[in-house]
């Protein structure tokens, strides 16, 4: 599974959007069916200590924030690097090759694997490995950020089915695509 904040242009930049309090709640159910997540080092970096900070400093944030931090903080981390040389508790560092982990993941029963790099997206994408997107569209044209799919460059068409899409009072829609 991969879900991204994203403009209707298509841009990802992390300080561009403000979930609101509903969409808090859908990032919050995803995080319910979630079993590991695998970051990739700059996402590790900006997602950790930031959650686990929210819980140490609760009368700080709103309740949906601390919500989401309650979900997704005790969840099984696994971070992929070749820089970094610890990482945070309740994290793994992988030298692994990113499709090797994936693959052995998927061997794995239980809960879905959250896939939250948008580096690697792309290569997993094109490899046949993420089964899943969640892209949350906010009505915006960001404009000179990165584009979400722009190193996607697969000579094979990937199809998704769309399975379901939530329309939030802000106009934000999340669209749920599966292979």
């Amino acid at each position: 599974m991969f879900a991204m904040n994203i403009s209707i242009d298509g841009c990802y930049g992390h300080t561009s959007f403000f979930p609101d309090v509903d969409l808090m709640v859908y990032f919050n159910q995803l995080m319910q069916d979630t079993g590991v997540i695998v970051y990739g080092r700059k996402t590790y970096e900006l997602m950790i200590p930031y959650w686990p900070e929210v819980l140490q400093t609760r009368n700080d944030h709103r309740p949906e924030d601390i919500a989401f931090a309650e979900a997704m903080v005790p969840i099984p981390k696994i971070v992929i690097s070749r820089t970094l040389k610890t990482v945070s508790e309740n994290c793994t560092l992988s030298s692994d090759l990113p499709e090797e982990l994936l693959r052995k993941l998927k061997q794995q029963s239980g809960k879905k694997i959250a896939l939250s790099s948008t580096t690697l997206l792309a290569p997993m994408l094109e490899l046949g490995l993420i089964d899943e997107l969640h892209l949350i569209v906010h009505p915006a044209l960001v404009g000179g950020e990165k584009r979400l799919f722009d190193d996607f460059h697969s000579p094979e068409k990937h199809n998704f089915k769309l399975v379901s899409s939530q329309t939030f009072r802000s106009g934000v829609i999340a669209l749920h695509y599966q292979k």
